[in-house]
């Protein structure tokens, strides 16, 4: 049951995401509207002839007011109506839905391995702080802080694709080919993404025990004879979850915001592909329509990591 104090704190940040959902729609409308030139004329290329250009001003509406058109917009989203790719010749909404489902996949793949990875590391580390394991792992961490994830998607490929050839290089079969082969093309760019965030999750979760660990409910918990293990299982690591969900929620965020790169280098059908494709191809209605979607799920992910400090930590009156 969460007290009124969190119940209230909640809802704030519900109201705040929401007027930062409308903030960011009055950026990437008007963003689109002060490029130079026709937005008509700049989708459809110098070649366009002026009734193909006239038709698609009408399609979007750029004959109106500029408040009228913004509401028109807005209001179309809040429904789902995306508008419709002259690229694709499809509704936005659908090619959203499409591509969704091959970056979700990935970002949870990516995040599942991260926590898996970088959890244990930072227990490992805090455990023996200040020896030689410590400073090896943080050594190795902050390699992985710095290299590029571009540049260590193309070397997992190299060695697993194509030297062991043990997963594919590049593209998606379809959730339709089986789980198995799907899983298989998104392992490579899973990895890709997740050592480099598991080595920024491993360092927060190691200063986060490093600092539990000097409070006095451990130093009762040593006097009491618990074990090493026990305590950083039992009390540490619970009472360090909150910076390390923060990272977590900003984690899942670039994850699935963030994946521009690595899909292109992987071929991947996602939203990281599909917006690159549209700003190439100009096709503005797909990259209004394909921002705000991430804006709106980076959020939602803000207000559930809110919610969960609560359930890792019931004490706190108001959410870190």
């Amino acid at each position: 049951m969460l007290s009124p104090s969190i119940l209230s704190h909640l809802l704030t940040r519900l109201a705040t995401s929401l007027l930062t959902l409308v903030f960011a729609s009055l950026v990437v409308f008007s963003t689109l509207e002060i490029l130079p030139g026709d937005p008509a004329r700049l989708m459809l290329g110098l070649g366009a002839s002026e009734d193909a250009i006239a038709a698609l001003r009408g399609q979007m509406g750029l004959n109106q007011p500029i408040i009228l058109r913004y509401l028109t917009w807005a209001g179309h989203m809040l429904t789902g109506d995306f508008g419709r790719s002259y690229t694709y010749a499809v509704p936005v909404r659908d090619l959203i839905a499409e591509r969704l489902a091959v970056s979700l996949p990935l970002a949870l793949m990516a995040l599942t391995l991260s926590m898996a990875i970088a959890i244990p590391v930072g227990l490992f580390a805090a455990a023996r702080r200040g020896r030689a394991p410590d400073s090896a792992i943080m050594g190795v961490t902050q390699l992985g802080v710095a290299i590029p994830n571009f540049w260590f998607a193309l070397l997992l490929v190299y060695v697993f694709a194509v030297t062991l050839r043990l997963v594919p290089a590049g593209g998606f079969p379809g959730w339709s080919a089986g789980i198995f082969p799907a899983f298989k093309s998104l392992l490579l760019p899973a990895i890709a993404l997740a050592l480099p965030q598991a080595a920024i999750l491993a360092r927060v979760t190691r200063s986060a025990l490093i600092e539990t660990l000097s409070q006095d409910y451990i130093r009762t918990a040593r006097a009491k004879g618990l074990t090493q293990t026990a305590i950083l299982r039992r009390h540490a690591l619970p009472n360090a979850m909150i910076p390390v969900l923060t990272i977590l929620g900003l984690q899942f965020s670039f994850l699935l915001a963030g994946t521009v790169i690595i899909e292109n280098v992987f071929y991947l059908p996602g939203l990281g592909r599909l917006i690159f494709q549209a700003i190439t191809q100009r096709d503005l209605i797909v990259v209004e329509g394909v921002i705000m979607v991430l804006v709106a799920a980076v959020l939602l992910v803000n207000l559930i990591v809110d919610l969960a400090y609560a359930f890792v930590d019931p004490r706190l009156d108001i959410p870190r």
